[in-house]
């Protein structure tokens, strides 16, 4: 099981280090090319480097207020079925 926690999480870090190599590459250092590089094809357009992390963004926020509230419904359910006041 150790190997392959290891082999996770090597996997784990090199998808993570990927992601911020060409997200920079992306958002900080293509302004500085011009625009008839062939650097431009290989990113989308910088609109998306904005919307992206911030859709990515809300939705993490609104999985963690889901799992939130899920968790203090099905708390409050207990303590009815139990008779206890909070």
């Amino acid at each position: 099981m150790a190997a392959s926690d290891k082999l996770l999480g090597s996997a784990m870090l090199a998808a993570a280090a990927f992601v911020f190599v060409y997200y920079t590459v992306w958002a900080l250092f293509l302004p500085f090319f011009s625009p008839s590089s062939p650097a431009h094809a290989l990113f989308p357009p910088r609109a998306y480097a904005v919307r992206l992390p911030a859709a990515l963004l809300l939705l993490g926020l609104a999985g963690v207020a889901l799992f939130f509230a899920r968790v203090s419904a099905a708390e409050a359910r207990k303590r009815r079925a139990s008779g206890k006041k909070a």
